[in-house]
């Protein structure tokens, strides 16, 4: 029998965002499914929205914005299905699009995560920004994926049509197991968003579990809908984010040996946006240091969270990890391709 799936939608404000989502998800030719819509405290009138348009769905009201990691946490909660499926409002999906990830799941028991190929929503055949056609990350914790290393995005010519182990699922559509979930704890909503689904995949390969591409399961992505591309907040997220991961995931020997390679690549970026006059961005990476600097307790509760779940020790984990650094192929180098990397 096909596996139950819990589609989970993290949702605030935005009523034509999510109308067009939820409309696209009917047209979904799976069948063994709930849909789960959480809502960060909308303001704009979303929840009688959803309960006078989709009476038959299931609506969490959350009290405040949780951002996408707590609301996706609370509506697990709720969820019934043995997967679960966080997705972006953002979105609209080919109609096959879960059962080709339920069929790539199986019986397989060793995979805990799983994403589709995701386009962008306004150039369909342009890889999108935020997920493309599977994530991977270097050793600095730069993320990049298949089809876009940071603003290079590439068209889609059937290079990346191959099922494959990634580093990290994108939470623009990412299909979890839910027992490895709950066992991996959760989503850490100290991320609020952005990268918290990569944090989430490390954990669970330092289970001992798969992270897989499914390219037959298309979805089409508005990005940076939620948070603009140049905003203060997503600058600052990402930054503090990636190297939260850092300083948390990787074991003590290797976090105090990449340590002072990240924070000189932190600081060559604060020079280059005062050098560009981009006050923005260079406020965004100060603050993120001063987050690290000022949290040290919140960085030994994760890494004894860490500790608890891991099996797998990093010599095996680093196998799975671009052994190099991302920003230096890309702006030394000038590497836009995945495939010449």
């Amino acid at each position: 029998m096909s596996a139950f799936i819990s589609i989970i939608i993290p949702h605030w404000n935005g009523i034509d965002v999510l109308s067009e989502c939820l409309d696209s998800l009917k047209n979904s030719t799976y069948q063994h499914k709930e849909i789960i819509i959480v809502d960060n405290a909308s303001s704009d009138g979303s929840q009688d929205w959803i309960k006078a348009n989709h009476p038959d769905l299931i609506l969490i009201e959350n009290d405040q914005n949780y951002g996408y990691a707590g609301g996706c946490n609370r509506g697990v909660s709720t969820a019934k299905g043995e997967w679960l499926l966080f997705l972006n409002n953002d979105t609209i999906q080919d109609a096959d699009w879960l059962g080709h990830l339920a069929d790539a799941v199986g019986n397989q028991n060793d995979i805990a995560a799983i994403q589709p190929k995701i386009r962008n929503y306004y150039e369909r055949k342009l890889f999108d920004y935020a997920g493309g056609a599977g994530g991977h990350i270097d050793l600095l914790c730069y993320p990049f994926t298949k089809g876009r290393i940071f603003l290079d995005q590439e068209e889609d010519l059937g290079q990346y049509d191959t099922v494959e182990d990634i580093f990290w699922a994108s939470g623009t559509a990412i299909m979890v197991h839910k027992e490895s979930f709950e066992k991996a704890g959760r989503f850490d909503e100290t991320f609020f968003a952005h990268q918290e689904e990569i944090d989430l995949c490390w954990r669970l390969q330092l289970m001992g579990k798969r992270i897989v591409y499914e390219p037959k399961a298309v979805v089409y992505h508005k990005n940076a809908v939620s948070l603009p591309m140049h905003s203060f907040r997503k600058y600052y997220l990402n930054h503090r984010n990636s190297f939260f991961m850092l300083l948390t995931n990787y074991n003590l020997p290797l976090t105090l040996y990449f340590l002072p390679i990240r924070l000189m690549l932190e600081f060559v970026a604060i020079t280059y946006a005062l050098l560009k006059w981009d006050l923005r961005h260079f406020g965004a990476v100060f603050k993120s240091l001063l987050w690290l600097l000022t949290h040290p307790f919140v960085i030994l509760k994760k890494r004894r969270i860490v500790k608890r779940v891991r099996v797998k020790n990093d010599k095996e984990m680093l196998k799975n990890v671009y052994r190099g650094s991302i920003v230096f192929a890309h702006y030394i180098r000038g590497i836009k391709k995945y495939s010449d990397l």
